[in-house]
């Protein structure tokens, strides 16, 4: 039977799965490399035979050396032998609106595109590269977060600034696309007419998070724009600034372009606000003693309202709601606050349903169905390397 190995290579982790190659995509393997470049690099996965979790330290000091070991860690686990393609996400890909086999081509131009996004592309092209080297047989099929928004409106890809730069390829590209769609094929999986036709918002909220507004099953507008930075606040990264503060900062801070890219992506967001921790779950643990953990996450759920209340005025109301990713999925009481106060759009929750991470979390009374789903875009890229090696 043969097998598909599927990759997601992000600033700090790279993710892994290995699906049965059948019309069943079942997973048969998965797990991460987390923490890279962190005295506490550690691969962990789940292990079918004892079908349980497992976890090993590991020396990885960047993301070449935690790719070695990952190829050479996965070429002895059972099934890898069977793999006969390679699917990968990448976080940017310009105007692409579909997956494409990587090519010395394809290669050449996403190394042009690195500057775009620093943060993601060059950690990518780089697991994409170490693949081929080792085993250079094995088709490999890039899939992009961007593409799922290329159908956005110009208006929502414009950016307020010269429009010579727009030649540049700047604009507002919007991400966590294979997400996205995913909620999309699951809301219609689930016979909510709204998938097709209504008025819906996404959240998918974790470490990155980010809003999508979608009406007849197309994204009109998405709260990430020209980098993944941009947006509501996330973890570790700021979302959107003034930005006069680059320049107010150079001066004040002696902050160099480097630094403030490193300040907006890894130093701020849930971190930079509580100054104690990116975790949403250490912040809950901690906002009744920690004055910064309790403003953290005030501040996210705010911003989440806002988002949400800008999206239904840009669909003109709202039929559903979905949570997904770490956060959407798991903390209940960031569900609870973000909704409170929005009765006005027709929001209403049932405190029991969302305690319990029901499907459904909104009441009987509610006029918004408001869901709970989780998100897979490993499978996402499965099922575009399927449909990339048999078409018909």
């Amino acid at each position: 039977m043969s097998s598909f190995l599927i990759l997601n290579a992000g600033s700090s982790s790279i993710r892994f799965a290995l699906y049965r190659g059948d019309d069943r995509l079942e997973r048969r393997l998965h797990g991460k490399v987390d923490r890279i470049g962190l005295s506490g690099t550690c691969l962990s996965f789940n292990d079918p035979a004892k079908n349980q979790q497992c976890s090993r330290r590991m020396t990885a000091a960047n993301h070449p050396a935690a790719t070695e070991y990952l190829i050479d860690w996965l070429a002895g686990q059972e099934g890898f032998d069977a793999v006969t393609a390679i699917g990968h996400r990448v976080v940017h890909g310009m105007q692409r609106s579909a997956p494409e086999w990587v090519t010395p081509a394809l290669l050449e131009d996403l190394h042009r595109i690195s500057p775009y996004d620093p943060e993601h592309l060059p950690a990518e092209i780089a697991l994409i590269e170490a693949f081929a080297r080792r085993y250079p047989k094995l088709p490999q099929l890039a899939c992009f977060d961007t593409a799922f928004h290329q159908g956005m409106p110009r208006i929502a890809k414009l950016l307020p600034i010269p429009r010579r730069l727009e030649a540049g390829g700047v604009q507002r590209y919007g991400f966590h696309g294979l997400s996205y769609a995913y909620l999309m094929e699951a809301l219609s999986r689930m016979g909510a007419p709204a998938a097709a036709k209504g008025r819906v918002i996404m959240a998918h909220l974790g470490n990155g998070a980010s809003l999508a507004a979608l009406r007849q099953g197309q994204c009109i507008d998405t709260s990430m724009g020209f980098t993944p930075a941009s947006g509501m606040m996330m973890s570790t990264r700021s979302g959107d600034l003034d930005p006069a503060l680059a320049f107010y900062l150079s001066g004040s801070e002696a902050m160099s372009p480097a630094q403030f890219q490193h300040m907006v992506n890894h130093q701020s967001g849930l971190l930079g606000v509580s100054g104690l921790s990116s975790d949403m779950r250490d912040l809950l643990a901690a906002e009744a003693q920690h004055s910064g953990a309790a403003e953290a996450v005030a501040l996210f759920c705010y911003q989440a309202r806002k988002w949400i209340g800008a999206y239904a005025a840009a669909l003109g109301g709202l039929d559903v709601l979905v949570f997904s990713g770490g956060i959407g999925e798991n903390a209940a009481p960031i569900r609870w606050r973000i909704c409170e106060g929005l009765g006005f759009l027709g929001i209403e929750i049932d405190e029991s349903r969302n305690q319990t991470a029901a499907g459904i979390i909104s009441s009987d009374a509610s006029r918004v169905c408001v869901r709970i789903i989780r998100t897979d875009e490993e499978v996402m890229i499965a099922r575009s390397l399927r449909r990339a090696l048999d078409p018909n």
